[in-house]
Order: structure tokens, then sequence, then C-alpha cells
């Protein structure tokens, strides 16, 4: 593998730890309402549970947790899946699909990013799309 590749994987490494990082970072702070309204708008979202069915019953704060720990995990799962072919040293074969996947599926998460979030998820989940897409440019 060359340097370049080095290089855009280390650095795919990095990002894709911190966003996990910076995304967990939410399970420990608690939004504040700055007025009435957000305080109502917090309570609802907090503690009115909605019938799902199945005998199931959440609310959308629960659905905002589930979905953080996901998007938590995927970027831990990645970061620490590159971090361990990198050090086995897999083939440029496997490296090219693997990275391919992650171009993919990282790609996506991105553009939805984009789409439903505000800037420090689309800031740190474009650093680590870059530097996926530049290690499978350079592998």
């Amino acid at each position: 593998m060359s340097s370049n590749f080095t290089f855009w994987i280390w650095g795919a490494i990095i990002a894709m730890a911190l966003s996990a990082l910076f995304h967990s970072l939410s399970f420990i702070a608690k939004p504040k309402p700055r007025n009435d309204t957000e305080k109502q708008l917090l309570d609802l979202l907090t503690n009115y549970k909605m019938d799902m069915g199945g005998g199931i019953k959440r609310s959308f704060g629960n659905l905002f947790i589930g979905v953080s720990i996901c998007f938590t995990f995927i970027y831990i799962l990645g970061a620490v899946l590159n971090f361990y072919f990198l050090r086995t040293g897999i083939s440029p074969a496997a490296w090219e699909g693997f990275l391919l996947i992650q171009v993919i599926v990282y790609g996506l998460v991105f553009l939805a990013q984009i789409r439903f979030t505000f800037w420090p998820p689309i800031i740190v989940t474009g650093v680590s799309f870059i530097f996926l897409l530049g290690s499978y440019i350079f592998k």
C-alpha cells in the first residue's frame, strides 16, 4: 500500500472515531429550553409516548436515542474495522471491495446528514466520507 493510502486511511480512522465521540456527547448533554415554547416542546418530546403497536409505547426522545446510538456504533464499527484491516495487512483486492462498500454506505449517511441535520454532524460525516473516498482513490 502506498504512503498516500496510509495517510487517507488513518485520516478516515481518526475522523470516524471523532465522529462517534462527538455524537456520543449528545448522551451526556441534555437540551435546555430557552423559552416557554421550547420547554413545552422538550416536555412533549421526552414524556409523550405514542402507541407504536404491539404494546410498544415510545417517545420521540426514545426514538432519537435509538438512532443516535446506531449512528455512534456505525462510526465505531468503521473505525475499528479499518484499523484492524490496516494492522492485519489484508490484500489490495479486499481493501478495494471493503472501501467501495464504505464509500457507498458512509456517502449515503453523509447525504442524509446534509438533508436532515445541522452543521456539526454534517462536518464530521463529510470529513469521514472525504477520507474514505481518498483511501479508495489512493489504494
